[in-house]
């Protein structure tokens, strides 16, 4: 008897870790993305202002992990690992964080986040080459130098999204340091920084409107438009036809001030329209935006992009794009293509010359998992 029961609870012992871990589920997705692209400056002075190769296009893998806490209440954490299939090397994190949902109260998470930049209404990059996104005109300001709320993900942050109400959700954010890696306050005897997102949105069947705010200083600060105070406003809704066309509106207003002296370093709007239209396997993606002048700069500093692409989805998760887009910067411009400095092909800002246009066209191979 004594026997059995030293049986049963050995057995007991070994099945408890397995039946805690049977409660949390890990759902792994991602993507494989990239091809072969082609980038070339117009009105140059360089040596060589054109070049070819093949890149990625932010390739990533995507841990999901929840745990049914019972009550509607479920613990939740998010793994963003990108890779860069072309060089092969790692190419850092992306939207990792760890948090509650609910359905009733919604969701709250602390860690790496998006946050302000991505709302345009465009659905061309879904598929198409990330270079083409009008994120490189709405999301940049300083004569086009400088990233709104980094114009990538936003560290330190408390991130809140409300349940939806009938269609309506909003995005409330916190960051304690919207630069900085790490926090290092403490014995610094600099000035602290924080950043500020609140995006209310509502969609309904054929239709979405929504607005973001966005507000951040950096750590110590500075009087240029790299270190200055900024401030976003974005305006952006879509409307779907029933037969499968799309157009939208996204509409920008961007200002970085000094942060100590509270001089206006850069006053910019910018705006892009967005269309689309999907018939059976087949997808085209267009769009035309616009960046006017900065009015805190005196040189003439806008640029204006045009971009289409067309998709073939071989299936449900593979597709195949060819995308064209190309930039006209005025004499004190310096816009260009988006994630040029992070995922290779042409550099980033500081590779483009005040005035220069960037053109290029690219096919993109997706496979989703």
């Amino acid at each position: 008897m004594k026997k059995k029961l030293l049986a049963v609870a050995v057995a007991g012992a070994l099945t408890a870790p397995v039946a805690a871990f049977a409660q949390s589920s890990v759902t792994i997705t991602g993507f494989f993305k990239g091809g072969f692209e082609s980038l070339k400056y117009g009105n140059s002075a360089k040596a060589n202002a054109s070049q070819t190769g093949v890149v990625d296009d932010s390739s990533r893998i995507i841990f999901n992990v929840r745990e049914d806490l019972g009550g509607g209440l479920a613990a939740i954490g998010q793994l963003d690992a990108r890779f860069s299939i072309d060089s092969g090397n790692l190419a850092g994190n992306g939207n990792n964080h760890v948090g509650l949902v609910s359905k009733s109260w919604g969701r709250i998470f602390f860690g790496r986040q998006d946050l302000h930049y991505f709302g345009r209404e465009s659905d061309m990059t879904a598929k198409a080459s990330l270079r083409t996104d009008s994120i490189g005109i709405l999301a940049y300001a300083g004569a086009g130098a400088v990233g709104i709320a980094n114009a990538t993900r936003t560290p330190n942050v408390v991130h809140y999204t409300t349940p939806n109400w009938n269609g309506f959700s909003m995005i409330a954010a916190y960051s304690s340091s919207p630069v900085a890696a790490a926090e290092a306050d403490i014995g610094s005897g600099i000035r602290k920084g924080r950043g500020w997102n609140l995006a209310p949105v509502y969609a309904a069947n054929n239709w979405t409107v929504g607005y973001s705010y966005w507000s951040a200083k950096q750590d110590a600060g500075g009087n240029t438009v790299a270190t200055g105070d900024q401030r976003g406003d974005r305006l952006f809704g879509s409307f779907k036809f029933p037969m499968g066309f799309k157009i939208g509106l996204a509409w920008d207003k961007s200002k970085i001030k000094g942060a100590t002296n509270g001089t206006e370093l850069s006053n910019r709007t910018a705006w892009s329209i967005p269309m689309s239209y999907t018939w059976g396997s087949h997808e085209i993606h267009a769009h035309f935006d616009k960046a006017r002048n900065d009015k805190a700069t005196p040189v003439d500093d806008g640029a204006s992009m045009f971009a289409i692409a067309y998709a073939y989805n071989l299936s449900k998760r593979t597709s195949a794009a060819l995308s064209y887009a190309r930039i006209n910067n005025k004499a004190g411009g310096v816009y260009n293509f988006f994630t040029s400095a992070a995922l290779g092909l042409g550099g980033g800002t500081g590779a483009i010359a005040a005035g220069e246009d960037p053109r290029m066209w690219g096919l993109t191979l997706r496979h989703a998992f």
